[in-house]
């Protein structure tokens, strides 16, 4: 693929390449340890140019909090969509992205990122709430399956499934020689151990 800095190169492509370069940057370093001077080299191209596609440091943060958000939002939100409950649920949720980040874990990252402006702080929740409501939702429908109405079981639970959830794909991001296929089979392997076997030949997964 053609550095961003390369003569030619198309502006929407231009910009799908300088925000792969500034996530992995925000990334690693964090809002706070980032420059736009290393982004800019590192891309091919010039401090100005960055300026002028988003703005500032913070607009191209933003636009990478976009990017990633809107991904993972939306992997999680369409997987809910196939209609599976509990944990075969949850393996598809992870298989879907494991699949999505496979090369770009930046997105995950970034949205964690604990130096971030305090402004940019809102965009964040609204994609943690997007999952969130998701997690909610698998979580009500598999304890109405059974038959189980308490709200603060429900409660309970969602908490508890967002935090493994966000745990197993954050371990998964510190260890990168996992791949995404390793990493299905090891949660579906850990899920088994607490609720039992899984019959993954029944579950549409990307990793095999």
């Amino acid at each position: 693929m053609a550095k961003a800095g390369t003569k030619g190169v198309a502006r929407a492509q231009r910009e799908r390449q300088i925000l792969d370069i500034a996530g992995r940057t925000f990334a690693e370093h964090g809002y706070a340890g980032t420059s736009l001077t290393t982004i800019a080299t590192d891309a091919g191209i010039s401090k100005p140019l960055i300026y002028n596609y988003f703005g500032s440091k913070q607009g191209l943060f933003s636009a990478c909090l976009t990017r990633a958000g809107e991904t993972i939002a939306g992997v999680i939100e369409h997987t809910a969509d196939l209609g599976h409950v509990g944990p075969e649920q949850a393996i598809l949720s992870l298989d879907r992205i494991f699949t999505a980040l496979h090369g770009q874990t930046w997105m995950w990252r970034i949205l964690r990122d604990p130096t971030m402006p305090t402004e940019l702080t809102d965009q964040r929740t609204h994609y943690e709430h997007r999952m969130h409501t998701v997690g909610a939702q698998g979580v009500a429908d598999m304890l109405r399956k059974a038959d189980n109405h308490d709200p603060l079981d429900a409660s309970a639970l969602t908490a508890a499934w967002i935090n493994v959830f966000d745990a197993l794909v954050t371990w998964w991001t510190d260890h990168p020689t996992q791949t995404p296929t390793a990493m299905t089979h090891r949660a579906a392997r850990l899920f088994t151990t607490v609720f039992g076997p899984l019959d993954l030949d029944e579950l549409p997964l990307n990793n095999r």
